[in-house]
């Protein structure tokens, strides 16, 4: 899977609950500490509030991806770390969802982005640590693209200068 947004998996439909064990409300709605299996195959298990996921939680996706923190209102929002089913993780901040703020994304050939995020694309300041070589890109970041004042590091050399569509 990629950084880049295009690994959306679909969570629970919220008018399809399936089974569900745990706290409730008055009203009868999921609220406190429960477990859930979805009809999709995915199961949840962490705190909830008027039946929506709410808190801290363990989200399992029947293709093997998981996610571990922080959920408002079912969308993942505040510290989470999010495995990909191609083993690919992003530990850091999320906002409605979105990677967004600060977190480390570590890839599957061993390269790591770590800095700000905006809408799930690296936007702002940043390094991306490039495995293979040991060389690494200091600088800014915009909607995904190396852009701005940076700073690629070899080792034995190093380039400083702004990037412009990645070059």
């Amino acid at each position: 899977m990629s950084d880049l947004g295009s690994e959306e998996i679909e969570e629970e439909a919220e008018n399809d609950l399936g089974e569900y064990e745990g706290e409730r409300n008055e009203a009868g709605e999921r609220h406190g500490r429960g477990k859930a299996r979805l009809p999709n195959g995915d199961t949840y298990e962490g705190e909830y509030a008027n039946g929506k996921r709410n808190g801290k939680g363990l989200y399992r996706f029947k293709n093997g991806a998981r996610y571990t923190g922080e959920y408002l209102e079912n969308k993942k929002h505040g510290n989470g770390l999010f495995i990909y089913p191609d083993g690919s993780k992003y530990e850091g901040d999320w906002v409605e969802d979105q990677r967004h703020g600060n977190g480390v994304y570590y890839y599957v050939n061993g390269d790591t982005y770590t800095g700000e995020w905006f809408n799930n694309y690296r936007h702002g300041q940043g390094t991306y640590f490039y495995a293979l070589t040991g060389s690494k890109y200091v600088g800014t970041w915009a909607n995904g693209q190396q852009e701005g004042s940076a700073e690629l590091i070899h080792l034995n050399h190093r380039f400083q200068g702004k990037f412009v569509n990645k070059n």
